[in-house]
């Protein structure tokens, strides 16, 4: 992938990785030449998929330990990628949970705490490690994976849809705090995607959700990964405070 959307000595951070989207996108951003932290709270999973890269040739890669709720972790995380590569380039905030698929009245007060501990505040987390490193450097690309959930809501996901809907909000304001700064911030909001996820919601669920794709198919990690790919790169310069789409035409704005 020479010339356009190269990323040749770039360091990027993306956080779970260890499987779906976002190890799709730790093998897109390796392959276009960058150095990528495989960060997971699954640190075998993040292993494998950084001995994967590794090893097929596509690029270099490391695994980091790194639980996006514990900021304490997630500093930590931050100091060992700067210390083993002296600058953080990108860093695409993937790590998230669907949480359980129920009605309102019958979520707990901690499955509700959980998944915003994780979707929202763990965005929050890493951002807050990163971005005093990228401005001060005056360069940085941050790329937030959202929902299409977060736009129209999905029934028996509250949790999940109100996460992901700040999520977009969260990217959108801190575009316009470090627009002068050399750091472009956006989201991408993905419909349902064929990952391990999936593996959280009923049948039911993914019905719900595909029957409303006018393509009438799941998408792919790769696809994800590929809209992840410009969002990282130097080439998204004019770009900021967005929320792409990737969702086979179910949402248009």
């Amino acid at each position: 992938m020479a010339g356009f959307l190269e990323l040749t000595g770039q360091i990027a951070i993306v956080t779970g990785a260890a499987q779906g989207i976002g190890e799709a996108i730790a093998c897109r951003l390796a392959r276009a030449g960058a150095e990528v932290a495989v960060a997971d709270v699954n640190l075998d999973g993040a292993t494998r998929v950084a001995q994967d890269i590794t090893a097929s040739g596509q690029g270099r890669a490391r695994a980091v330990y790194l639980d996006v709720a514990d900021r304490e972790v997630v500093r930590r995380a931050v100091d060992e990628v700067l210390t083993w590569s002296g600058r953080i380039d990108i860093l695409v905030n993937n790590a998230g949970i669907a949480g359980r698929a129920a009605p309102l009245w019958e979520q707990t007060e901690e499955e509700w705490e959980r998944i915003i501990a994780i979707n929202l505040t763990g965005v929050f987390h890493c951002c807050r490690a990163v971005v005093p490193h990228m401005r001060a450097r005056g360069y940085g690309r941050i790329v937030n994976i959202a929902s299409i959930a977060g736009k129209e809501g999905n029934p028996n996901m509250t949790g999940y849809s109100a996460t992901k809907a700040g999520v977009i909000g969260f990217t959108k304001a801190l575009a316009k705090e470090v627009a002068q700064d050399g750091i472009c911030v956006n989201s991408i909001a993905p419909a349902v995607v064929r990952t391990p996820i999936l593996e959280q919601l009923t049948p039911a669920q993914v019905a719900y959700m595909t029957e409303r794709i006018p393509m009438r198919r799941t998408g792919t990690p790769e696809e994800v990964a590929a809209v992840a790919h410009f969002l990282a790169s130097p080439d998204c310069s004019f770009v900021t405070g967005q929320c792409y789409d990737c969702s086979g035409g179910r949402a248009t704005y």
